[in-house]
């Protein structure tokens, strides 16, 4: 709890410097490359998010002539070195290995066919909504859930005759419930870090926004689709024990165990798994943790230089610039909580990936929550969950197109107004700022 006088020296400590707008100009560079190329070319994934910063990392180190070459190396380096982005890449690596080793011993289509084995026929959309929120809250990634669910999803639809956008929407509502709360998501394990606040903490934090978000979307699809039935003909084979890894993971997660110790738990779990069914050998299992490995290396790349970037940038005054001109007209926690939203929404519209727009943000979101005495959960939670709405509403997102390139049958733009919960999650969101009591 926050006393009266922590607040006093708080606030001294953070008092408002304008700081200097053309400090933000690396990441200005990064913004327009990405945002240029995606746009002439019609595709926002045409342009590797990696080389946009690279373009910005020299942009940063050729500014501020007056600075040596030489230290502003130091500072780049130093900022790509910070003890949280180091961890946050070690986090990556195993939640990469973790993920590998579990899907190539056959987890996810396990933890899928047995959610379908058990689907009551006549709620299938509340049916897949529910199996998309458990299986993204046990892999930790929405697009990964999305790629496995939403063929289901176009079937069902083909059967039964409902639009295809409404079992699409119920999956990518599904998934992102899981991308915004699993404790192996890249957006959770980089809120979290850059917020310096335990997952378990803002996972409790995450869940008062989360899950009701949740309910209300279940009682609309019961409403509103429990006229639909379908028999099943196809009988779905699983492994019980090819589940149990997920529920290690997310069971030692909220039990408070370090998240290195319990990814690595996963891993060697998923192996003896894999190898005690035959699902490969220990080569096999070698082979997926190398890939597992390989899979976060753009996120890590990215990760490092955007903590090059970010330090220049501070340390020319950008990051002091964009603290003003968001909290000018703050005078409260709430405000500046607000702040965290906009600032969060506003670069991941930008960016179309919400881990991206969380690693840029949450240094600013951070000394934003110092100087407003936001807890740092609470910061956590608004990060995670507002990116999580943007990202799962903006029509050029990842989890859209790839929702739309399985159904071959839709546009993006058929699919978003059924998305009921990321709608319901951004309410849920403004009314924890609004309404939920801070201590």
């Amino acid at each position: 709890m926050y006393s009266n006088e922590k607040n006093k020296i708080n606030l001294e400590q953070t008092i408002t410097k304008k700081g200097n707008p053309l400090a933000l100009l690396p990441l200005l560079t990064f913004l327009v490359s990405y945002l240029a190329v995606s746009i002439i070319t019609n595709d926002f994934y045409k342009m590797p998010a990696t080389v946009s910063f690279l373009l910005a990392s020299v942009v940063a180190l050729a500014m501020n002539p007056k600075v040596t070459l030489r230290e502003k190396i130091a500072t780049y380096t130093q900022g790509m070195g910070h003890s949280d982005i180091m961890l946050m890449c070690i986090i990556f690596l195993l939640a990469g290995a973790f993920g590998s080793v579990s899907k190539t011993m056959g987890a996810i289509d396990s933890t899928v066919n047995l959610a379908l084995t058990y689907l009551p026929s006549n709620l299938l959309i509340t049916g897949l909504f529910i199996i998309s929120c458990f299986i993204s809250i046990s892999v930790g990634t929405s697009v990964g859930t999305i790629v496995a669910i939403a063929p289901i999803a176009v079937g069902i639809a083909e059967k039964t005759g409902m639009p295809v956008g409404i079992g699409l929407g119920a999956v990518i509502g599904g998934a992102m419930f899981g991308d915004n709360l699993s404790m192996i998501s890249d957006t959770t394990i980089a809120a979290a870090r850059t917020q310096g606040v335990e997952m378990k903490d803002k996972f409790k934090a995450n869940i008062k926004i989360a899950v009701p978000a949740a309910i209300i979307t279940i009682l609309i699809y019961l409403i509103t689709t429990s006229n639909i039935h379908l028999n099943l003909e196809e009988s779905y084979e699983y492994s019980f024990m090819k589940v149990v890894p997920y529920l290690v993971v997310l069971v030692g997660a909220l039990a408070g165990i370090n998240v290195l110790i319990v990814l690595l738990l996963g891993t060697v779990l998923s192996g003896i798994i894999g190898i005690s069914m035959d699902s490969f050998d220990i080569w096999g299992v070698i082979a997926a943790t190398s890939q597992g490995f390989m899979g976060m290396s753009e996120i890590i790349i990215l990760c490092l230089m955007i903590g090059g970037v970010v330090a220049i940038t501070h340390k020319n005054g950008g990051i002091d610039y964009i603290i003003y001109a968001i909290t000018s007209r703050i005078n409260s926690t709430k405000g500046g909580e607000l702040g965290i939203a906009f600032l969060i929404v506003f670069i991941d519209m930008c960016t179309a990936n919400n881990t991206i727009a969380i690693i840029i943000g949450g240094p600013i979101a951070k000394e934003i929550s110092t100087k407003y005495n936001i807890e740092p959960k609470r910061a956590a939670s608004i990060l995670d969950t507002f990116s999580c709405f943007t990202q799962g509403i903006i029509p050029y997102g990842a989890q859209i197109l790839v929702a739309v390139s399985v159904a071959e049958v839709i546009t993006p733009l058929g699919v978003i107004q059924y998305l009921y919960y990321p709608f319901i999650l951004g309410i849920c969101a403004l009314a924890y700022i609004f309404l939920m009591k801070r201590k």
